[in-house]
């Protein structure tokens, strides 16, 4: 498992981290060149067929495949499915919608490490109060992190960056979660 996990993390080793938006970067692969990659790798997986669903999705939407990852995304149902839906419109952007799919979410096992992780960003609890209020005491609330999301989506590259490494977290985050769910 520790193999697959290492590779998928090369699949997300970009030039770039993706944007906030839909805005295709350079250094990104095309989707038929991911999904023959994707299909090597995940028939080494033990993870469930849902799971590895979720995988090729996020690995998608990394390469800004928003269509394709949005695709595989809406066919899963629970708040895994809708974890990654919301993903893709909150960089659609389509931040109501996003909303919307992460209300049905609820809970979701992976906001503790994602909230660990992401105040663990060198300077992100010293930058304005806002930042602060994504740390609850559940550890994330993806509801602040769309509202900064929508506020600084076309703002300047030092407001942007610790968002777009947040959410380069939360990729990281679910690829692992996702790729060992047997």
């Amino acid at each position: 498992m520790h193999d697959v996990m290492k590779t998928l993390h090369g699949l997300i080793e970009t030039e770039s981290l993706p944007d906030l938006g839909p805005n295709p970067r350079s250094g990104t692969e095309g989707a038929a060149a991911l999904n023959k990659k994707l299909d090597a790798i995940l028939r080494e997986s033990k993870a469930t067929p849902e799971a590895q669903q979720l995988v090729r999705a996020l690995i998608l939407l990394w390469h800004d495949h928003l269509d394709a990852g949005h695709t595989l995304a809406q066919e899963i149902e629970g708040p895994d499915g809708a974890f990654v839906h919301g993903i893709m419109h909150r960089r659609e952007p389509d931040y109501g919608n996003a909303a919307y799919w992460f209300r049905r979410v609820g809970q979701h096992a992976a906001f503790p490490e994602i909230g660990k992780r992401a105040a663990s960003i060198p300077g992100i609890k010293s930058t304005p109060k806002t930042y602060s209020d994504l740390f609850p005491s559940s550890g994330w609330d993806p509801f602040v992190f769309i509202n900064l999301c929508q506020q600084h989506a076309r703002g300047p590259e030092p407001a942007r960056n610790p968002l777009q490494q947040i959410q380069a977290i939360e990729t990281e985050v679910l690829l692992e979660l996702f790729s060992t769910e047997t």
